[in-house]
């Protein structure tokens, strides 16, 4: 006699497949696949991000925020309307990317001598005057190389030359600090618990700091960044002297031009890797309560998808649980078997043949649903395979 089984509980938390698919796309098309195959199932799809580009949308959307608009400095100074996003519980989520990110400078003015981080303390500010006691900032996709001091200056942090002069806080001004006052520092600072979404462990000085391993793609010459890792290090001293503690080996210190290093030491924050504290933000643990299934996914999965990766953090948790997850993917890549030791039990691919990439993303919708049926049918014969063996 069959086994009468109870209506499955799905939790689909998928990467966007980048150019193709959204996060939200894909858990529709998965309620949609495995309605057709289970009948009756419960689904609750939570879009997810790592950390990067549509981290903030994704958030929002999976709490139910609202975006707070300003208009704030702009990495070569000039106004730029930037948002953040208010949370439920007095939180707030702010991408520096939105004021002093690389895509607001034009390719041709790309120079970290001439960015500043202002913009992103004039966000953080504005969400501290709001009442906000929570602020989670990711800090991916920077235009600067200042060492934070264009969002301390925005905060209340004075600096100032050998001559007492006031400096604005550009790239250029690392190496002209000679003091750092931070008396003025807004007292809502003290009350407020900072976290850093950062998936870098680079200190803030040498080979691997923020100059030499950020600065070209922000338009940084070989003499540019040798000034840079110059002025660094003299505000390096400057800012350990006003702190009274090591800055410049902390892992992540040199993460956005040094930005790591300014919200380590001034504002205490914690570094948490972009999956975690997404996960954290929309309570991902309290969704997975009676989940029997977990589908995660993304466009190209490989070894580096355990790692700071959507696939990899979504998979770790429910492993914690015991919850088998499964991956639906646009292609595999080398190591990808690597997954199954972090949690994913099994990896289907969207494409039904071998097939250009750009038909592939062209009928990324088709593919995806199509694969959705056939991973969930290959999962209902399982079951059913499992009655007949009375397993």
């Amino acid at each position: 006699m069959e086994r009468e089984h109870k209506k499955p509980v799905f939790l689909f938390a998928s990467d966007s497949f980048k150019g193709s698919l959204s996060s939200q796309e894909t858990a529709g098309l998965l309620k949609k696949a495995a309605e057709q195959v289970f009948p009756g199932c419960q689904t609750t799809g939570v879009p997810v991000a790592d950390g990067g580009e549509g981290t903030l949308e994704a958030v929002m959307e999976a709490v139910g925020g609202t975006f707070c608009r300003k208009m704030v400095c702009g990495p070569l100074g000039e106004p730029v309307e930037a948002a953040y996003g208010s949370l439920p519980g007095n939180r707030a989520l702010i991408e520096m990317a939105a004021a002093s990110g690389l895509p607001l400078v034009p390719p041709a003015q790309r120079n970290p001598l001439n960015t500043t981080t202002r913009g992103t303390g004039e966000l953080i500010l504005d969400a501290l005057e709001k009442g906000y006691r929570d602020i989670t900032v990711a800090i991916g996709g920077s235009a600067t190389n200042d060492g934070g001091m264009g969002a301390l200056a925005a905060l209340g942090v004075r600096f100032s030359d050998k001559n007492g002069r006031e400096l604005d806080g550009y790239g250029r001004d690392l190496e002209q600090v000679e003091s750092m006052d931070l008396s003025g520092l807004s007292e809502a600072v003290r009350e407020t618990r900072f976290t850093v979404m950062c998936d870098v462990t680079n200190p803030l000085l040498g080979p691997d700091g923020a100059a030499f391993t950020f600065g070209t793609q922000k338009g940084g010459t070989p003499e540019i960044l040798e000034r840079l890792e110059k002025g660094m290090t003299h505000y390096a001293d400057c800012l350990e002297r006003a702190v009274g503690k090591p800055v410049r080996a902390l892992p992540g210190s040199g993460a956005a031009g040094g930005l790591g290093a300014a919200l380590l030491s001034v504002l205490n924050a914690r570094f948490q890797p972009g999956i975690e504290a997404v996960l954290d933000l929309i309570d991902f643990d309290r969704l997975l309560s009676g989940v029997d299934l977990v589908v995660t996914g993304e466009g190209r999965m490989d070894w580096q998808s355990a790692f700071g990766k959507v696939p990899g953090g979504v998979a770790a948790r429910a492993k914690k649980k015991g919850i088998p997850v499964l991956a639906l993917v646009g292609g595999m890549g080398p190591g990808c078997e690597k997954l199954y030791e972090f949690g994913i039990d099994g990896i289907m691919v969207t494409p039904s043949g071998p097939m250009e990439l750009s038909e592939a993303m062209g009928r990324a919708k088709e593919l995806y649903y199509d694969g959705a049926v056939r991973m969930f049918r290959m999962m209902k014969t399982g079951m059913e395979l499992a009655d007949r063996m009375e397993i």
